[in-house]
């Protein structure tokens, strides 16, 4: 049978647990297989600048990180369980792909 995999991107953490468990309801509720959330890697974005542009004085820097949550979800491609995961409201924050794998 084949499975929806959906993976979920974003920096607030907080958004992104709660769309995740709106998902695993859905397919509660629905009955579907699920596995999930899996936590994947978080990917760190670190950029340092230095806080001196002319160069004069001694060298200073601020270091500045991004931090990108991922989560990843595979529940069975039933059609009305993707027809309402495709109706969760999903914050602007949140990126989210979906793919059908057989």
């Amino acid at each position: 049978m084949p499975k929806a995999r959906i993976k979920l991107y974003s920096t607030d953490l907080d958004k992104l647990n709660k769309v995740s468990s709106q998902i695993i309801d859905i397919a509660e509720k629905v009955k579907v297989k699920t596995a999930g959330p899996i936590n994947l890697p978080t990917k760190f974005l670190k950029v340092a600048t230095r806080r001196s542009p002319d160069g004069e004085g001694s060298e200073t820097y601020e270091r500045w990180e991004m931090r990108i949550h991922k989560r990843m979800i595979d529940i069975a491609a039933d059609e009305r369980a993707l027809h309402q995961v495709m109706r969760v409201s999903i914050p602007q924050d949140v990126n989210i792909e979906i793919q059908v794998i057989e």
